[in-house]
């Protein structure tokens, strides 16, 4: 039965808590850090995927599409599109773009031809305006990244192939972009005709065509598209709707979304324990007065109506807080994410993401709050005021029940919300057992610490007896230390193997160039050209085809619900080639080459990782639709390739026979002084006006710069949970304030001096840190390993100095912390401090 009503507890509140608010700055920077770091990765997921689904036919630029290389598709079967919706086509290639002077600068393009119907939807603006059909056969289009590196503008003219054309404007935002996936240069566009008119399509040559479907009102585009999927099923081609228009950015946005939720639910976790930690502290400061309301005849229910009314008031203005810096982060960060997000979404609020933090922080705060609360309503008043020598650790049954209640709800909600539930629970499981792995090191060492014999030295005995004395910290400081250190291994793991991987990205071995599209029988005198502008250069030269993976063993990749893990070769067409002996770059592992002069049936040597995927090996067969063509081939090896050189390394290599007589071109790499790059371009273009020279060192240095834009956003996200630690640390340390100030006093008025009051702290938190630094290593690098292999799919490859350096630096760190929490007790005056306690 309660003495007070809601009215009066709050009265009582309000007032302890405008006297006093420092005791709960802890629970506030707690569930501050962990609502808004939930806030805005949920804000940031929200406003990606919903530009994406609303931006679907824009970025796809129809309602589905349907794509080839190397060829176009056949009247009839532009008719039987034209019969679903209005069509639209497009071509697209890799064409060299330079002035009408010999002498002029060549650069690299993605170079398009479109129809009087582009774009079906979308504006292709300009700097003039808006676009508007028909655009004339000797007129073209160039992106501002062309304008600047050619230094040309509108009126200037241009020489693609044996076409000249004149500059009629540039492009300010092309509506498709996204959906044409990565390219190696600026873009320009031409219509069908002046595409044809440069020469750049021969037989062989590489090129994408796309046919675009502006479907009828109402129309559904996923049954459309499975439709033709299956109507086409034999003829290699690849299919999207408007719902999956960037399968690139889809597939990022999920990589990236489980790193984020993993990072959100590991501060969700840690956010509840500093809220525990904080919680505990400010009632052990408030002992004196909740042991005295007891003896005025307050009950239990009032103690509980009190304190949690304050608690309540500072854990709703921590998740306001977060809510709010949550909600307006976004902006900011795709504004520093830059090229690494797949699009740049305005400023909006998102609803859900926002309520379901506030849930998360509101259920953390109830959660993590309970137990200290409940000690503290049940604990009788004489056992209050001996609780700094006389703690105990009970919990009623009834707090046990809404724990119970409250930890089931959360747990739902993080389920219930999650992208991929199954992921979530991992997380939360393997969150779980670090804790109570923690939790059960931490009751070990205070028993190891309890029968240990006693050293001789004062500083290290007292050191030890701080492991085990009534009201002693033990585990909770074991918690947030190891969650520290732990979070300090991971980062550094990350940190290192992310520069590892864009290091990698520059091989030793790279060539300076590649070469595409060069005319098949043309090779030797390829090389004669190269030579003489160039007489050391080395040459790879291979036949160059595209092809569809369309089965494997006796299974359809059609028929597949979804594609294996890691089974990215089966998404569209891929580079393949022939050859008589084994491509450098590559190491049989498995099978045998086939004779250089092997006539039969068509073998294939498949890459090992990718067969490993699928689960097939030597004997069983592979088929590939070649320009529409299916190919069924026996696999007679299995090869190690060796991305690293940057060569030419082709997961499928066939023998010649059959695939040698379909129509193809020679792609090359010349490894040569790069200085040499200008006039080996120029002599190319000369007499092969239709090749792609594509300079290796703009393309890590593209590829460089977007991963360390990714690697500093992956950093920057981990980051979140570094401070969540040092936050639950910190409470850690104020938890155990209050029996601290007593030890301190007790040992001041034996005659201790404060420095050897401060070593034998020293010396406790360094023995803790010590017998967690293993603990922390192999806990801290599986998370960095996970991150780095299982959801971004880099190589696992950290600099254990720097590992270890970094575990060394928040070992002392953390002991920093430790000794300036203890700072202040040392001046604390006997005299006056035993009378407060």
């Amino acid at each position: 039965m309660s003495a007070l009503d809601w009215a009066s507890s709050w009265r009582i509140a309000r007032r302890d808590l405008l006297g006093r608010f420092r005791g709960l700055r802890l629970l506030f920077l707690c569930l501050f850090l962990g609502v808004a770091t939930l806030a805005a990765i949920g804000s940031l997921t929200s406003a990606i995927t919903q530009e994406l689904s609303q931006r679907g036919q824009g970025l796809l630029g129809g309602d589905v599409e349907i794509a080839m290389t190397q060829r176009e598709a056949g009247e009839g079967d532009k008719a039987a599109f034209r019969r679903l919706g209005r069509l639209s086509e497009t071509i697209r290639l890799r064409a060299m773009a330079r002035g009408e002077r010999p002498d002029s600068a060549a650069v690299l393009t993605e170079l398009k031809g479109v129809d009087n119907a582009y774009p079906l939807y979308g504006t292709l603006a300009l700097q003039s305006g808006v676009y508007r059909a028909p655009l004339a056969p000797d007129r073209i289009l160039i992106g501002p990244a062309l304008a600047d590196r050619l230094s040309v503008k509108p009126g200037d003219r241009l020489v693609y192939g044996t076409a000249t054309f004149t500059i009629a404007d540039i492009i300010t935002d092309e509506p498709d972009r996204l959906g044409e996936g990565f390219t190696l240069g600026p873009v320009a566009i031409v219509s069908l005709e002046g595409l044809r008119r440069t020469g750049l399509i021969q037989p062989g040559s590489l090129y994408d065509s796309k046919y675009r479907l502006r479907l009828p009102p109402g129309a559904d585009a996923q049954a459309v598209r499975e439709d033709l999927e299956k109507r086409y099923a034999s003829a290699g081609w690849e299919y999207k709707d408007r719902d999956r228009a960037a399968p690139g950015a889809s597939r990022f946005i999920v990589r990236m979304g489980q790193f984020l939720s993993l990072i959100g639910l590991a501060a969700l976790v840690i956010a509840g324990i500093g809220v525990s930690n904080g919680v505990a502290s400010y009632l052990a400061l408030k002992r004196p007065g909740i042991a005295t309301f007891k003896v005025l005849g307050a009950t239990s229910t009032d103690i509980a109506r009190i304190y949690l009314l304050q608690i309540g008031c500072v854990a709703l203005l921590g998740i306001a807080c977060g809510l709010v810096v949550g909600a307006l982060l976004p902006p900011a960060i795709v504004a520093l994410a830059g090229d690494v997000l797949p699009v740049s979404p305005g400023f909006r609020l998102h609803a859900l993401p926002l309520v379901t933090s506030a849930a998360y922080g509101l259920l953390i705060a109830f959660l993590f709050t309970l137990p200290p609360l409940a000690r503290a309503r049940t604990q009788p008043a004489a056992l209050l005021f001996r609780g700094v020598v006389d703690a105990r650790h009970g919990i009623d049954r009834r707090s046990l029940i809404a724990m119970t209640g409250a930890g089931a709800l959360l747990v739902a909600l993080a389920l219930g919300t999650a992208r991929d539930p199954l992921f979530s629970a991992a997380v939360l499981g393997a969150t779980a057992a670090v804790l109570l792995l923690l939790l059960g090191i931490g009751w070990g060492v205070r028993q190891l610490a309890l029968r240990a014999p006693r050293p001789r030295r004062p500083l290290l005995r007292l050191a030890l007896a701080n492991l085990h004395r009534p009201g002693a910290q033990t585990a909770a400081l074991i918690v947030a230390l190891g969650l520290a250190l732990t979070l300090f291994v991971t980062l550094a793991g990350i940190q290192t193997s992310l520069d590892s991987e864009i290091r990698n990205v520059v091989p030793k071995t790279a060539p300076a160039q590649f070469v595409l599209d060069i005319p098949s029988g043309e090779g030797d005198r390829f090389q004669t050209i190269v030579r003489a502008q160039a007489p050391d250069a080395q040459f790879n030269i291979v036949p160059a085809l595209r092809g569809t993976i369309v089965a494997y063993g006796n299974q359809r990749v059609t028929d597949l619900k979804e594609l294996p893990d890691g089974a990215w070769f089966l998404r569209g067409e891929r580079g393949i080639t022939y050859s008589t002996t084994l491509p450098e770059g590559s190491e049989l592992v498995e099978g045998q080459w086939w004779a250089p002069d092997y006539a039969g049936p068509p073998l294939v040597s498949f890459d090992a990782e990718a067969a490993k995927t699928l689960g097939i090996g030597v004997g069983d067969t592979l088929t590939v639709s070649l320009l529409g063509r299916e190919i069924t081939a026996r696999i007679a090896s299995l090869r190690k390739i060796n991305w690293e050189t940057m060569g030419f390394n082709y997961i499928m290599v066939f023998s010649p026979g059959t695939v040698s007589a379909a129509p193809h071109s020679l792609a090359a790499t010349i490894t040569m002084d790069p200085r040499q790059d200008n006039q080996v371009t120029r002599a190319l273009l000369a007499a092969f006006p239709g090749v792609s020279v594509i300079a290796v060192g703009e393309v890590i240095e593209q590829v460089g710069a977007i991963m360390t834009q990714m690697s500093a956003a992956i950093v920057a996200a981990a980051s979140v949970a570094i401070l969540a630690g040092i936050a639950v640390l910190v409470g850690a340390i104020a938890a155990s304030r209050q029996a601290r100030s007593y030890d301190s006093v007790i040992l001041k008025t034996l005659g201790a001096t404060r420095w050897q009051i401060l070593g034998g702290q020293a010396l406790e938190y360094g023995l803790l840190a010590m017998m967690l630094a293993l603990v922390a290593l192999a806990l801290g690098s599986g998370a960095a390993w996970f991150v780095i292999v299982q959801i971004f799919d880099f190589t696992w490859s950290p600099d254990w100095l720097i590992v270890l350096a970094t575990l060394g630096g928040g070992a002392l760190l953390t002991l920093g912390i430790g000794l300036a929490g203890s700072i202040p007790l040392l001046s604390v005056r006997p005299a006056t401090a035993l009378r407060q306690l």
